[in-house]
């Protein structure tokens, strides 16, 4: 039976082994998927042991996204432009070749929420990874301008700088004053109960208020958006479903539907 994990320290907390397993029902694949801690500095290793004993491909979270990247011999556009991997997998010429999919999930997630990127004004809120693995496919859809506002600025430059011009970098204090249909909080403030630091203006003509984050209860960001009259919140669970589903995609040559296991969840945070 192929072997498929998910890399992670810590790891406990991952809904992986869960999503993959119910995908796997759902479109007939013999696999199994767990999930395995491996040591902050023994990635590598773990990685390797997980392939001699018949590992097909893998999911890599906190903290190994960016030694995943160095690992891969290769690397796909989206990873080389996030500089980051989240999925890995070894080919037929048995090359171990990364991927990065957070980006296309949050994508998946957004058009599933109804939203046109056509066009679009976004403001990205976040200058860590999460932001610059979901640039370039914001900008594939074909944003017209993402702003990128972070609280220190030489942060959110540095990402910018490997994008083109409708990208613009700033602090959160200096964000220029226009329309943002669509804001994205990239920031793991809401695992603490916070939200980023804007002013208000910004959300006077958002549409949808997003937050990577997710968990049983809106976050502080979703709250506070839903009391300045944005009309539409939502957290990061449909984005954790979407790349999940384009890693599947990748391994097994067949999409899952995520609308299932995304009621199962949901279900599951309730109780």
């Amino acid at each position: 039976m192929d072997r498929y994990a998910v890399f992670g320290n810590p790891i406990g907390q991952s809904k992986s082994p869960f999503i993959h397993r119910q995908f796997a029902l759902q479109c007939k694949q013999l696999m199994q998927y767990e999930a395995i801690l491996a040591p902050t500095d023994g990635f590598a290793d773990s990685w390797r042991d997980f392939v001699t004993s018949g590992g097909k491909g893998g999911n890599v979270t906190v903290p190994f996204k960016e030694q995943a990247y160095q690992l891969a011999e290769v690397l796909s556009a989206r990873a080389r432009q996030a500089g980051a991997v989240n999925t890995l997998y070894v080919d037929s010429a048995g090359r171990l070749c990364g991927d990065n999919t957070d980006g296309i999930g949050l994508v998946a997630d957004l058009t599933r929420l109804g939203v046109n990127l056509a066009g679009c004004t976004v403001l990205l809120l976040g200058a860590g990874g999460a932001s610059r693995g979901a640039i370039g496919p914001l900008l594939e859809a074909g944003v017209k301008q993402l702003v990128l506002a972070n609280r220190t600025v030489s942060k959110a430059q540095a990402i910018a700088a490997n994008f083109d011009s409708r990208v613009f970098a700033c602090g959160l204090s200096d964000i220029p004053e226009q329309a943002y249909p669509l804001i994205i909080n990239a920031t793991s403030s809401g695992l603490s109960g916070g939200r980023p630091e804007i002013a208000v203006k910004h959300l006077n003509n958002s549409q949808l208020a997003y937050d990577m984050v997710y968990g049983a209860l809106p976050t502080a960001f979703m709250q506070w958006a839903k009391q300045q009259g944005v009309p539409q919140q939502a957290d990061g669970l449909g984005m954790l479903l979407a790349q999940a589903a384009a890693a599947f995609t990748i391994w097994r040559g067949v999409a899952p539907d995520v609308e299932p296991v995304m009621a199962i969840i949901k279900k599951q945070l309730a109780v």
